[in-house]
């Protein structure tokens, strides 16, 4: 089982930012998650929210900027022992992980089919190298899709979170994901087990309580998503 970063680490330090990624890697944690978005000049960027209210304090929409617009605006706004970070773009945040094993994209929702193919377009175009270590996820249907319709060389995976049982496991087999990512509230054992005889590898997010992560690990997960990676590499047993 690997520890995933959540966001980079977002329980340690500012979450989808260049010092967070900087952070799990100096920790010697090598598997991260985080979020993917595009701006309206076609820019990837990272950041979970498609407001930056609750990660700088300013409430604005993503969406009204573009790549050069994103300076006035601090990710760390919340972290006080932190230097101000900018909202990073895809291609700076995979500069720091050159070295990652396992990364896990997530890219979030959109409104419309053409928005999805210019998104997965761009995506796939920038993660050029990383077809060994990245995998693309999405709870977005029209994303998989995309990808699927590209016949995409990049790993992907379903995430999902609500309650849909064994057809989020058709779903995944359908798209032709290599995993699905389970909430943790769902990743019962049944479901797990399930999962794994359709062939699917598993991560599961968010998993911030140690006797649950050591649960998971009996249970054979692949992926443990946590906001406290250093928390986790100091409870848990991984090889």
């Amino acid at each position: 089982m690997q520890i995933i970063g959540h966001r980079g680490a977002r329980g340690e330090a500012p979450e989808n930012t260049l010092a967070g990624f900087q952070y799990i890697h100096d920790l010697g944690i090598r598997a991260v998650e985080f979020d993917v978005r595009q701006l309206k000049d076609g820019e990837l960027v990272i950041v979970h929210d498609d407001n930056f209210l609750r990660t700088t304090g300013t409430a604005q929409a993503l969406y009204e900027l573009d790549s050069t617009q994103l300076a006035p605006y601090n990710q760390a706004h919340i972290w006080m022992d932190w230097e101000a970070q900018i909202t990073p773009t895809l291609k700076q945040s995979l500069k720091v992980m050159q070295d990652f094993e396992h990364l896990e994209v997530e890219v979030k929702a959109v409104e419309t089919t053409e928005q999805a193919i210019a998104l997965v377009t761009e995506l796939q175009t920038q993660l050029q190298g990383f077809e060994q270590t990245a995998v693309i996820t999405s709870f977005d249907l029209k994303i998989h899709q995309a990808l699927q319709q590209q016949n995409s060389n990049f790993k992907r995976g379903l995430l999902v979170e609500e309650d849909i049982g064994t057809l989020a496991i058709e779903q995944a087999l359908n798209l032709d994901c290599c995993q699905i990512g389970w909430m943790n509230q769902l990743a019962t054992d049944e479901i797990i087990q399930a999962t794994q005889n359709a062939g699917l590898k598993i991560s599961v997010w968010t998993v911030n309580d140690v006797a649950r992560a050591k649960q998971l690990q009996q249970l054979g997960i692949n992926g443990l998503i946590t906001d406290f990676p250093k928390l986790m590499l100091q409870q848990l047993n991984i090889s």
